[in-house]
């Protein structure tokens, strides 16, 4: 009997990126729901604000349940106080107790999912990607704190921390760095904010330009991922957290149709092994190697060195 010489196929691993969008983020528990119900198996979360907040709270254990009831509960005052800081008008110091409070575990030493936290140094500019060891609370609370609402906060090396939505709103880099096969991006702030209509003041037009310019980010930040998914929440505010669960139900609706494109992306390959015929009908001989040899030295001699 011939036996098959084929490899067992591997799975692949799969990373998520899920962008920040204040209330919008429901939406990305929503597409978790889906996901874990078709049997894609999440190896690693970067998450962005809220996107932090859904995915450091799925990364740390809980259920898409927990995270269903999390999100219909959640409301703005359990993140933020009124400070008499002149750099914001709240502190959100609260969101660490919140989480600290409700989370499995806090840090990422612990965390039963890889998982990275995207802020923003707000005197370089630069993405500061949180994980592997530390405080959990803390980067999630980092990832949240909005410019000029919230007063910034500060890391251990010094750095003032603001929303890593100024520079990766949609964290497909740093859903990359986790070494996942395949990575799974959701971005909950593509359609922008079609709940304010046409521009009627110059106000409306900054905002609408704004809204262009993250648009354009994201888009480009989605090139490190093999899908997006871009649930229609455009017509939601960020501040409307009492939709959760049409938010929710948004975000299971834009799962399902990108379903299909996720499955053929995990498909397995199944990788056929040579016979030992073959092998052998393919192994060089030594002419074959002298004859390569010489080819590449004739070749090699007509290159010329730069100088």
């Amino acid at each position: 009997m011939r036996r098959k010489n084929t490899e067992q196929p591997k799975r692949l691993r799969v990373g998520l990126a899920l962008s920040g969008g204040a209330a919008r983020g429901a939406a990305h528990v929503g597409v978790l729901k889906v996901l874990l119900e078709a049997g894609v198996t999440v190896d690693a979360v970067a998450g962005t604000s809220a996107g932090a907040l859904v995915g450091g709270a799925f990364a740390a254990g809980m259920t898409v349940a927990e995270l269903e009831s999390l999100g219909r509960e959640m409301r703005w005052r359990n993140f933020g106080r009124v400070t008499l800081s002149r750099l914001g008008v709240q502190s959100n110091a609260r969101m660490e107790e919140y989480i600290r409070a409700r989370f499995p575990v806090t840090r990422f030493e612990e965390m039963p999912i890889p998982f990275a936290a995207v802020a923003t140094d707000l005197h370089t500019g630069q993405a500061v990607v949180m994980r592997d060891e530390g405080d959990v609370a803390f980067a999630i609370r980092a990832s949240c704190t909005v410019p000029g609402w919230y007063v910034p906060v500060t890391d251990a090396e010094g750095r003032q921390l603001v929303d890593g939505g100024l520079v990766a709103n949609l964290p497909a880099a740093a859903a990359r760095s986790l070494n996942p096969d395949i990575v799974i991006a959701v971005d909950v702030n593509f359609e922008g904010a079609k709940f304010l209509g046409p521009p009627q003041s110059a106000i409306g037009v900054l905002f609408q330009s704004m809204m262009v310019v993250q648009r354009t980010v994201s888009t480009h930040e989605g090139r490190n991922a093999d899908i997006v998914i871009r649930p229609k929440v455009g017509h939601i505010r960020w501040d409307e957290m009492t939709r959760a669960a049409e938010l929710i139900a948004l975000g299971e609706e834009a799962a399902r149709a990108a379903l299909d494109d996720i499955k053929l992306l995990l498909a397995p390959r199944v990788v056929e092994q040579p016979t030992w015929i073959q092998r052998l009908l393919h192994r060089p001989h030594a002419n074959d190697s002298n004859a390569a040899s010489t080819a590449l030295e004739r070749r090699g001699s007509t290159h010329q060195t730069r100088p």
